[in-house]
């Protein structure tokens, strides 16, 4: 049998085609711990992936590398998509990554970018659906755990910022399965108390320790609140959906405190100032009022009281004087209709005037008396009617009509027997 001898590379490429060729390898999901991490060598990230008993090689290179959204570093535990395949140049088999997300923490991360950007393209965010916080609360309503650092540091900086305000605790529970619920039922409790604003947090802790408050119930019970909302959860550097969703976030709990409640020393430093340049306007007021009584003083209506009354007077003098006036041209003219009237000629012969309406009267009745049927009736004429009408020509009445004949004392009712046409 001949003996083929081949080259390392050749080997190796043809271990390589069949690794790229296995279509079970191409898209591999794999999860282990990082180790023997190099920082980036031109944007490509170098390290060990491993488990309790084995490890692989691994690279991400600059295009896929600058996706992540975290530093990678020894000791941290991921999930990767890759492939599997054979660097030629030393025959060792490693994984190439694509994608590369923190286990655990991880997976948490990616949940709070999901809900954060669900959340902000509903409007939850918003600015114009903030409430703001009161300047000099009289109620304040505090959510978190009944022991811990948390509500103590919150007590002791509103006792000693404010003291007059009242204090209520919701107790609940800030971390593990039950938190979420506890802290929505306590802030559907708290909104019932006609609080002036409420404080909802914790104390700082890892991403699992805060995870209850990037649950989306306690988002949606912050929004729909009735009360002003301080989101106080954690330090400085921690972020959670409750500070987005909120009225206003505070750095830590003793920041949350620090918002909730003026510093009394302010308050009354600005009393001070208040009552200082209250005094002041007082005073400017005094002087402006006595200045306008002084001028008061001098005018021409106090100095000279009667005056407007002497120029009202000689008014009054002055319209007597025209309705005398107008008066006497009325009478005047009267008097010269009452004469005209005295003259007249009727007024001063009333025995012709009586004599010429007896003569017309004389003649008004003559008249009458020639117009009244009744004389005529007298002289032995008579008024034949038939239904109540005038007869006036024969041929408006036949044999048996019935007919009235009016006389001039008395009246006849007959009845047409015959009619003779030719008289």
């Amino acid at each position: 049998m001949e003996r083929r001898y081949i080259t390392v590379t050749t080997l190796n490429k043809y271990l390589k085609n069949k690794f790229d060729t296995d279509p079970n390898i191409q898209t591999i999901f794999l999860k282990g711990e990082i180790s023997n991490y190099k920082g980036p060598t031109r944007g490509h990230l170098y390290f060990t992936l491993k488990d309790e008993y084995s490890r692989i090689s691994a690279v991400m290179f600059s295009t896929q590398a600058k996706k992540l959204n975290f530093e990678p570093k020894d000791g941290m535990k991921v999930l990767v998509i890759g492939r599997v395949s054979i660097y030629e140049a030393n025959g060792g088999y490693q994984i190439y990554i694509n994608e590369m997300v923190e286990d655990g923490i991880g997976n948490l991360y990616l949940k709070f970018e999901e809900l954060k950007k669900k959340l902000s393209q509903e409007g939850l965010f918003n600015e114009s659906h903030k409430k703001q916080i009161p300047k000099f609360p009289e109620k304040i309503g505090i959510i978190t755990a009944p022991q811990g650092a948390a509500i103590k540091d919150i007590l002791s900086t509103i006792k000693r910022r404010f003291p007059c305000v009242e204090t209520i605790l919701f107790p609940s529970l800030v971390q593990g399965d039950l938190a979420a619920t506890n802290i929505v039922n306590q802030i559907k409790v708290a909104d019932q108390y006609n609080l002036d604003v409420l404080i909802v947090g914790r104390g700082g802790g890892s991403i699992e320790d805060l995870w209850s408050f990037n649950e989306e119930i306690v988002a949606r019970a912050i929004y729909d609140a009735k009360t002003p909302i301080i989101s106080a959860v954690g330090h400085e550097i921690d972020f959670t959906i409750s500070d987005f969703v909120s009225d206003l976030r505070a750095p830590t709990p003793t920041g949350a405190a620090e918002m909730a409640v003026p510093n009394i020393i302010d308050v009354k430093n600005f009393l001070n100032q208040l009552n200082i340049r209250l005094n002041k306007n007082i005073k400017n007021i005094i002087e402006i009022n006595n200045k306008h009584l002084e001028v008061f003083k001098k005018s021409y209506v106090l100095t000279n009281p009667l005056a407007p009354f002497e120029i009202k007077e000689q008014k009054l003098d002055n319209f007597i004087n025209e309705l005398n006036s107008k008066i006497k041209y009325i009478l005047d003219l009267k008097i010269k209709r009452l004469d005209n009237i005295k003259a007249n000629y009727t007024l001063n012969n009333p025995d012709t005037i009586l004599s010429q309406f007896n003569n017309n009267y004389e003649l008004l009745l003559n008249k009458l008396n020639l117009l009244n049927p009744l004389n005529i009736l007298s002289k032995g004429y008579s008024v034949v009617k038939k239904d109540n009408k005038v007869i006036k020509d024969i041929k408006n009445i036949k044999i048996k009509d019935k007919i009235n004949i009016k006389l001039y004392k008395g009246s006849i009712d007959a009845v047409i027997e015959g009619i003779n046409k030719n008289e």
